[in-house]
């Protein structure tokens, strides 16, 4: 009879775990661009709109800390952004499609396609589009810590085009998957451009069907995958073979990864896939970079 009562206290009483709020923060997060909805920001206009995936406007901020902002924005026909600059920030943009004009410090040059660019801290830049068809783009900030010394920035806008880097194989990688490397940080010698502060690789992957670039993981960094084309199973979170955290994901599906957070890719489709990585420092290395 005890038995039975306590059987019935149970099923009547409120749950009081489901009533309690998690607190153990994921250590990925997962955003398709269709689905996220346009924010208001410091560079949005009527023309220009803002979809924040990760960092500044997003739902969940508790565990990204390097990266400030990432998100998509679409320009519209004849429309502009609003100039900013930001006193420790440094930023990228990725043209996604289009054509049209950005400014850096007050001087512009004509951006298309596969162009990216770096935006020190304190210059001010923006974007217009004086074609008829929409421009979008890739926007990425990162924030610099206090306590680095950043260098002066360039004069001139440093710009290049995806199709202009070679692709090449990375060491500890199979060569199944072909890498472009971009922008790097300034004490480095591989990338197209080599001027970052926070930002240690941004690259292109390029996997071959069936490829990979197999599960790995980052003790001093967090990175971001934003597929652009192909599908296949991206590896987050799982254990040491990264097969317990498959996640099937194709075009406009992007992913953080938080410090450790098991990171990789399998290309199960047909076709080539692409992913646009970045990946940036955190807690920030003093020791080679700081004061």
């Amino acid at each position: 009879m005890k038995r039975f009562a306590f059987v019935i206290f149970l099923l009547t009483t409120p749950c009081l775990l489901c009533a309690q709020e998690r607190t153990v923060a994921p250590t990925w997060l997962h955003r398709n661009v269709a689905n996220v909805p346009e924010k208001s920001t410091d560079i949005t206009t009527p023309s220009c709109h803002y979809k924040p995936l990760f960092g500044a406007g997003d739902s969940e901020t508790r565990i990204v800390r390097s990266v400030a902002r990432f998100g998509e924005v679409t320009l519209d026909a004849g429309g502009h952004c609003k100039e900013v600059s930001y006193p420790a920030e440094e930023q990228i943009y990725y043209i996604l499609a289009g054509n049209g004009d950005v400014s850096y410090g007050g001087k512009k040059s004509r951006v298309k396609k596969a162009d990216f660019m770096y935006f020190p801290p304190q210059v001010r830049h923006g974007m217009e589009n004086a074609s008829s068809s929409p421009l979008h783009f890739v926007l990425m900030g990162f924030d610099i810590p206090h306590s680095v010394t950043v260098p002066e920035p360039p004069a001139k806008l440093q710009i290049a085009n995806a199709n202009d880097v070679r692709l090449e194989s990375v060491s500890g990688h199979p060569k199944s998957t072909q890498y472009r490397l971009l922008i790097g940080g300034s004490k480095a010698t591989r990338d197209k451009i080599d001027c970052a502060t926070v930002v240690t690789s941004l690259f292109l992957m390029r996997f071959a069907p069936g490829g990979t670039n197999f599960p790995h993981h980052h003790d001093m960094a967090e990175e971001i995958y934003l597929i652009l084309d192909g599908h296949g199973n991206i590896v987050a979170g799982g254990g040491q073979n990264g097969i317990e955290g498959l996640h099937p994901s194709g075009p406009g599906d992007a992913y953080f990864f938080r410090l450790n957070s098991t990171v990789g890719f399998y290309n199960t489709g047909k076709t080539r896939a692409h992913i646009l990585a970045v990946r940036s420092w955190y807690p920030f290395p003093k020791l080679r970079y700081g004061k």
